[in-house]
């Protein structure tokens, strides 16, 4: 059906040229992903495999271009106070959500605190006292305190506008009904959600912006299988694979002639694979030990051999894309030397004993990086013992419980700092049994100080200053040691016009996405 509605479309435009490229509306997108949804709401769960569908069906105040800026989206326009504590949104006046009710000022309202209440990150919509709507197009947002990462957590991957006729009916947000049968305002609405094979979304005939979206269908398909995956891409069963980050997968389709490979679409994602220290651990409370260990991994080593080239080095807690990177942090290049020093300084002439973890699943950011410390650590005295865990929870339960020594992990950026890098740094954010907050239990009171003004600080120049004193700090006292950009790649048939390659790659709306012939 889906090549069936291309080649009608070819047909009926194809005496207005001979050579350039024809486009037509219409017509099925296929994604292949990995990745399983357990549901469809980005309001109350992050990670990719939510945030693609749900941008899809849910409309969200802004959306970002290419260039970190904000756009309207179901809001027209907006205006920050000169203190900065109120942002004004003012809507647009014919969206309505799926079935057929308006989008009001209340909706938005209800959605902000729904997301603050249930979302895992709390430093998003933190600062949000209280939330004003004035008339049924006007949303006000009050806040504690200045918050320049509002406009941003306001987009389609954070902020899904959800009906209030639906979810205000007292429910569970988190386990409510409608997450697996979401009604949004987004350019296309859900036809079916079949839990771990696909997503089916149809086009939204009523979307609010004119003459959008242009793709009929948009179908996600679920392929746990990774040989599958490539084969159903290989032979144009599926037409776009996003967040593609193993380096055989991406060297295999790199050869197929019709498609085309891109790293663009994850900047604001900022995924950094690393290795984490348990500060707590009495082998590793000593910045000197931590110091060795960084000086003894070999980052290019890493990413040119192990990774085929595929990833780029990654030095610090700031994805090296962002706007806020430092790039005078200290590297720590390969030293064995000085690793070997900084051991009998510590004590540890001798050496000592550690173990380290790594996330189950794909070998080659996890496994194989724990397997090469074991081998490196060896020549600086440290005798590492990996260990795994049979699945993702239990090394999760390990990690989040503070139950573990070294471990290697990934974690996104997020856009803002304060939204996915605090998180990992402040001492108030070590929270036990909770993966992916401070779970190296690292407290410095200086790091604490310099975010909390980062977080607040309007002017971008000062602001950029604060996190380059950030990087500083934790270069130093090194809780983490930073390995690599997880080289997230997106594969797609060239065929495909206006890729989603923005800051947000697949998690932002594929309104604009269309076929030539």
């Amino acid at each position: 059906m889906k090549h069936m509605t291309r080649l009608l479309g070819a047909v009926s435009l194809a005496v207005t040229s001979l050579t350039a490229p024809v486009f037509a509306d219409g017509g099925t997108l296929v994604i292949a992903s990995t990745q399983v949804p357990r549901h469809l709401n980005g309001a109350v769960q992050s990670g990719i495999a939510t945030a693609v569908p749900s941008t899809q069906i849910f409309a969200s105040p802004l959306r970002y271009d290419e260039n970190w800026e904000p756009q309207p989206y179901l809001a027209e326009s907006w205006e920050v106070s000169e203190d900065g504590l109120s942002v004004t949104l003012n809507l647009v006046q014919n969206a309505t959500f799926h079935d057929g009710k308006p989008v009001t000022s209340e909706d938005v309202a209800f959605s902000i605190m729904t997301t603050k209440e249930n979302h895992p990150f709390k430093s998003m919509f933190a600062p949000v006292e209280d939330i004003e709507t004035p008339d049924a197009h006007t949303v006000v947002i009050k806040l504690s305190q200045p918050h320049p990462a509002l406009l941003l957590a306001l987009s389609p991957a954070l902020a899904p506008v959800l009906p209030k006729h639906v979810y205000g009916d007292g429910q569970d947000a988190k386990s409510h009904p409608a997450n697996s049968a979401p009604v949004g305002s987004g350019p296309f609405m859900l036809e079916e959600f079949t839990p771990g094979e696909a997503v089916v979304m149809k086009k939204n005939p009523n979307f609010f912006i004119d003459g959008r979206p242009k793709l009929d269908e948009i179908i996600i398909r679920i392929i746990k299988d990774p040989s599958a995956l490539l084969i159903a891409m290989e032979n144009g069963e599926a037409d776009l694979y996003p967040f593609m980050a193993g380096s055989q997968e991406i060297k295999r389709l790199e050869k197929a002639e019709h498609l085309g490979v891109t790293t663009d679409g994850y900047a604001a994602v900022g995924p950094i694979n690393w290795l984490a220290f348990n500060t707590a651990s009495e082998k590793l409370s000593d910045v000197r030990v931590r110091q060795a260990i960084a000086y003894a991994v070999d980052r290019e080593f890493i990413t040119k051999a192990l990774h085929r080239g595929v990833s780029a080095p990654q030095r610090g807690p700031i994805i090296e894309g962002s706007p806020f990177f430092d790039e005078s942090i200290p590297a720590y290049d390969v030293d064995l030397d000085k690793a070997k020093a900084l051991m009998a300084e510590a004590g540890f002439a001798d050496g000592m004993d550690l173990t380290i973890d790594y996330i189950p699943g794909p070998k080659e950011q996890q496994q194989s990086l724990a397997e090469y410390m074991k081998s490196q650590l060896k020549k600086i005295g440290i005798n590492v013992t990996v260990r795994a865990a049979p699945d993702f929870p239990t090394w999760a339960g390990r990690v989040g419980g503070h139950d573990f020594e070294l471990s290697m992990d990934v974690v996104f950026n997020w856009g803002d700092p304060v939204i996915g890098v605090h998180r990992t740094y402040l001492s108030s954010n070590i929270r036990q049994g909770v993966i992916w907050s401070n779970t190296q239990q690292y407290a410095n009171e200086k790091v604490d100080e310099v975010l909390n003004a980062a977080a607040v600080e309007a002017d971008p120049v000062k602001r950029k200053a604060l996190y380059g004193e950030f990087q500083q700090l934790v270069a130093a006292d090194l809780p983490i040691y930073w390995i690599n950009a997880l080289p997230y790649h997106t594969a797609y048939d060239k065929k495909l016009q206006n890729v989603p390659t923005g800051i947000w790659g697949t998690m932002h709306p594929m309104d604009m996405v269309s076929w030539s012939e």
